[in-house]
């Protein structure tokens, strides 16, 4: 599609991904790579006596799903794209732990898609991730991406 056709699409959801299971593994490899060695992702004894129950993801893991998750979604894509870059976020909140060995999944809503230049798109989209199972979201945000044409 057009990004003028996307942009008609300003307000709806345009897309659900795939779900991706958040391990053990995942979320080790995430703390080694951020030096976030805080026990509640990691000492599955410590975590146990936590209100959780058990070790969760971190929550900059699971914002940092989004290019992943976006890339399981079925929703618009724009032809002839030559790159795109994450430009920020106007909101994120954190709102349920995910817990180790948990799925979880996205559900994308355009807010607003503006050229800046020519070839060159703006994009913020209202992204909530969902845990398989729960009633709350892990985490709501307003993200906002760039892609050129």
């Amino acid at each position: 599609m057009t990004p003028q056709e996307l942009q008609a699409k300003t307000g709806e959801n345009i897309g659900t991904s795939d779900w991706i299971e958040v391990t053990q593994d995942r979320i080790n490899k995430f703390a080694e790579a951020t030096g976030d060695y805080q026990f509640i992702h990691l000492d599955a004894e410590k975590a146990k006596m936590t209100p959780f129950g058990g070790t969760i993801a971190h929550g900059f893991l699971t914002l940092s799903l989004i290019p992943a998750l976006g890339g399981l979604t079925d929703g618009a894509r724009i032809d002839g794209v030559k790159m795109g870059v994450n430009y920020g976020g106007n909101k994120t909140r954190f709102i349920s732990p995910v817990k180790s060995g948990k799925r979880v999944r996205s559900h994308t809503k355009l807010l607003e898609l503006v050229e800046k230049r020519p070839g060159q798109w703006q994009q913020t989209n209202e992204i909530t991730i969902e845990i398989e199972g729960e009633d709350k979201p892990a985490l709501i945000t307003e993200w906002i991406t760039q892609f050129f044409v």
